[in-house]
Parts: structure tokens; sequence; C-alpha cells
């Protein structure tokens, strides 16, 4: 009996102990990001494209992330028109519970996207802003799962300038079929 509890209090400590390096704390570093493809066809038009977008946090205190992202994207059409966008943003996150396996945060972020289009050469410029709420798991000491699925977000393009009229998009809400993954690995 003595071996049992002996042992019982040891996986304990050892569980007390391994919980304790789960989640962020002040200096965590971290990186996650967006990579897709997509294709699409209608009969004979095909439509194809990418986007990469890593993104590259910092804990400045014990609750508060900082950090920043890149981004490129492409889309082609049967047409051979094609739709490059490059993005550059920063955001910041505070965690309610950061050194924990199971935390909710919420993410204020900036973002300036630039884009081409071709044929003609035609350019545009978009500045947004956004406001979300997340989730993340860890699975171990290095890796969490996050999830985000609501916001606040505003941005305005300016089409082109050169007096093209601007486009204002607005949204807030909550869309659960909308719910975005992603994988964050802690340094």
């Amino acid at each position: 009996m003595k071996k049992i509890i002996l042992a019982a209090i040891a996986v304990m400590g050892f569980t007390f102990a391994n919980a304790q390096t789960t989640g962020f704390s002040k200096g965590s570093t971290f990186i996650s990001g967006a990579v897709g493809i997509a294709s699409e066809k209608t009969g004979d038009a095909k439509t194809n494209g990418f986007v990469i977008e890593p993104r590259v946090g910092y804990f400045v205190s014990e609750n508060i992330a900082l950090g920043g992202k890149l981004g490129f994207s492409s889309l082609k059409d049967a047409d051979d028109s094609k739709t490059n966008a490059f993005t550059v943003g920063a955001f910041g996150r505070y965690y309610f519970t950061p050194a924990s396996q199971f935390s909710v945060f919420t993410q204020l972020g900036v973002d300036y996207t630039g884009y081409k289009y071709k044929p003609g050469n035609g350019k545009s410029n978009e500045l947004g802003v956004g406001l979300g709420l997340g989730l993340s798991y860890f699975l171990s000491n290095h890796f969490a799962i996050e999830a985000n699925w609501a916001g606040l977000e505003y941005s305005v393009n300016n089409n082109g300038g050169h007096g093209a009229d601007k486009t204002n998009n607005f949204y807030l809400g909550s869309d659960l079929r909308a719910v975005q993954f992603g994988v964050v690995y802690k340094f």
C-alpha cells in the first residue's frame, strides 16, 4: 500500500511540474501563420491561387504579446487576369491565463495590403483594423492549437486612387461556421 501511495504522489508531482511548463510566460516567442492553395473550375473557366502569411509574436509581459506578420497571395483566373497582394501587419494580444494549458485571448491588429492587378498594371492599397477573440490550447510544451472566431473589422481600400471612390468595409460578428484553426510553435 505504501508503494501505491508513493507512486500516486510521484505521478501527481510530475503532472504538477509538467503543468507549470506549458503555456506562455514573459519572454516567450511564438510563430504561426497561414498557408493555403485554392482552385475553382466552372466549365472552361478556372481560377487558381495561394496565400502564405507567417506571423511571429513575443511576450513583453506575462499577459501581453506583441507581434508582426508578412503575407503574400496571388490569384489568377482563366482570362489571364492576375491579382497579387503583399500584406504587412502588427498585432497585440492580451492572454487572460497565459501560463495555463488553456487560455482565452483578445487580439487587436492593423494591416496594410498593397494590390497589383494585371493586365493593365492597376494598383490599390488597403488599410484594415481588427479586434478579435480566440483561444489557445497547449498539446505539449512547444505546440499549441489556436482557434479564432469572433471579430470586429474595418478596412478602407483606395481602389487605385486618382479620383476613384474608396471602398469602406465594416464587420461585427461571430460565425461559428468559419472558425479559423491554427498551430502555434513556442520557442
